[in-house]
């Protein structure tokens, strides 16, 4: 499942359906799709996932195990979180809602 975060103040952003479910809830809604969030709620999601990305940097790195199939590193929460962090800062300058659906 893919999911697309979308407001008229910035370009969609499309994520992997369990990605977008993670930052949903670490923005302090439930995590459900499709759903949205009123402009007067922005904010205070912004403010809820950038303290949570900030805890996550915190933690240790998880060691490598060496039995991938290739060299290729995981891309981190918070590497992933920065385009909605961008879209949710556009739509609080913009005071508009923001929305989210999934896509198969």
């Amino acid at each position: 499942m893919l999911v697309t975060f979308s407001c008229p103040a910035y370009a969609d952003i499309t994520m992997f359906g369990d990605v977008a479910v993670r930052l949903l809830e670490l923005m302090g809604h439930s995590g459900t799709v499709p759903g949205a969030l009123l402009a007067e709620d922005v904010q205070a999601a912004l403010e809820r996932l950038e303290a949570a990305i900030e805890a996550d940097e915190q933690l240790p790195e998880p060691q490598e195990s060496g039995e991938g199939e290739d060299d290729e590193s995981a891309v981190s929460l918070p590497h992933r979180a920065l385009p909605l962090i961008q879209l949710l800062k556009a739509a609080a300058k913009a005071k508009c809602n923001v929305m989210w659906d999934s896509s198969n």
